[in-house]
């Protein structure tokens, strides 16, 4: 499949997460704006990772070529969208987690992990935009999204968070009252009403 018609049957497999009149409006979304609220829970969920465990896996500063390069070859090409607003990352994964997830993201909370599922919607980049625009900064693909259900494995996943979790250079509790405020085009429930 060439290029083109991979990226649109990508966003057409997306956009399958809408009815039919949100759809039209998640398509102006990316084309005024480059990222449209998309929900999470039926065709795919996604793990929050703030930008400081993905850079205390790594090493590497926020949004830098080798930070995508590292999440490519660590999470097997599996997609990744990085926020620079709330410079944290969403690695996609499966719509259903295992059931053992349930713990681990209790402990995982205390870094700023979270598991996005049903009831949350998420900025989604346009499957076109592949790096970090400065003028712009809206979201990109971290991990570009090769083609229509390719996720990220839950184990591999956690196996991140564990190694950047690791890394970190101080408390927890310290790093997490120095956290970016959320940002509305990140993720939010329904009945939230954040202003950026």
């Amino acid at each position: 499949m060439q290029g083109t018609d991979r990226h649109l049957a990508t966003e057409h497999w997306l956009l399958s997460t809408l009815d039919g009149p949100h759809r039209d409006r998640a398509r102006l979304e990316w084309q005024e704006h480059g990222v449209a609220l998309l929900p999470l829970g039926g065709l795919f969920s996604a793990v929050r990772l703030p930008g400081r465990l993905v850079e205390a896996a790594v090493g590497r500063p926020f949004a830098s070529a080798e930070v995508d390069a590292f999440l490519a070859e660590s999470l097997h090409g599996c997609p990744v969208i990085y926020d620079p607003h709330g410079q944290r990352y969403y690695a996609l994964v499966p719509a259903t987690k295992p059931v053992t997830w349930k713990k681990a993201v209790d402990d995982w909370r205390v870094v700023d992990v979270d598991c996005l599922g049903r009831g949350t919607y998420l900025g989604v980049p346009r499957v076109t935009v592949t790096r970090l625009e400065a003028q712009a900064r809206v979201s990109y693909w971290s991990v570009p999204i090769a083609s229509a259900a390719l996720m990220c494995a839950p184990l591999t996943v956690a196996r991140l968070i564990a190694a950047g979790r690791h890394r970190m250079p101080e408390e927890p509790e310290t790093w997490r009252r120095r956290r970016p405020r959320r940002w509305a085009l990140c993720d939010h429930d329904e009945s939230a009403s954040e202003a950026p």
